[in-house]
């Protein structure tokens, strides 16, 4: 009886403490609900706030987005006083960044259009000491601009300088199909059987180039030509008449991505107005 009784309280105490009793399976939902909602919650917060690091940097005039990414992976850049390696890591609002021990911050964007003259080539700087367009902006900005794709030093025309590289890279990626209006002085007159070779597609180089639109120019000699591309390729107006036999002496972008040189003299610089950049930002 003895032996019992023992045997019916501890299988009474075995139940009181079984991990499957109702009293135990409240807390157990009520603890994995609790930590699932937590995990769940603080990555969301970190992904839709702040700027990547490398387009920081890119941002504050230091260098390339892709260059930034090298110079984080070999531990030249600091946020908050602490070493970051990550790429993808991402700068808040009120964060400190440190670039080579000195301190960053993202630049205003600039827009700046330039009507440039002969004679000048199209780069940051020559080596040979020739004359660049950046001479002609020099006092444009005090951020770091840069040109748009380019014009060869012979032609003359509309070129644009920014430290937008988003824009920059949308305005000279061949799938946006920008529009670029060249007025072009040739050798001698173009005739009409030559002129309709250039309607739609021709090919240069052994590569396909779409001509969108070829005329004379209303109320000048049968030299001078208006051709509209949106082809980046280097020279290639030059190569287009070339290729029917002409030579073009004088090359002059008149129309780029809908930006137009009224009122621009040769020589001379402006700010894009606020409509003319958010026409820019618009496009697909």
């Amino acid at each position: 009886m003895k032996s019992n009784r023992n045997s019916s309280r501890g299988r009474q105490e075995g139940k009181k403490s079984s991990p499957l009793s109702r009293k135990s399976k409240p807390l157990a939902r009520k603890s994995t609900k609790k930590t699932f909602t937590k995990i769940k919650e603080t990555p969301k917060s970190n992904e839709s706030s702040g700027i990547r690091l490398n387009k920081y940097i890119a941002n504050s005039g230091v260098c390339s987005r892709r260059e930034a990414d090298t110079y984080i992976e070999h531990g030249s850049v600091e946020v908050n006083g602490k070493l970051v390696t990550e790429m993808g890591y991402k700068v808040q609002p009120d964060d400190v960044v440190r670039f080579d021990g000195t301190s960053i911050s993202p630049e205003q964007k600039r827009y700046i259009l330039l009507n440039k003259p002969k004679n000048y080539i199209t780069t940051m700087d020559d080596d040979r000491g020739r004359k660049t367009v950046m001479e002609l902006v020099a006092n444009a900005s005090k951020e770091r601009i840069y040109p748009v794709g380019r014009l060869d030093r012979n032609t003359t025309g509309l070129l644009l300088f920014t430290n937008d590289g988003d824009l920059a890279k949308k305005l000279t990626h061949p799938k946006h199909n920008v529009r670029k209006l060249y007025h072009a002085s040739l050798d001698r007159k173009l005739d009409l059987k030559d002129l309709e070779k250039l309607r739609g597609e021709v090919i240069i180089e052994g590569r396909k180039v779409f001509i969108d639109a070829v005329s004379y120019v209303d109320g000048q000699p049968k030299t001078e030509v208006g051709i509209e591309i949106h082809s980046g390729r280097n020279r290639i107006v030059r190569k287009i008449f070339e290729h029917v036999g002409y030579k073009v002496n004088k090359l002059d972008r008149v129309i780029f991505a809908e930006l137009t040189k009224k009122n621009l003299p040769r020589g001379r610089w402006r700010e894009l107005t606020n409509l003319e950049l958010a026409n820019l930002q618009k496009m697909q």
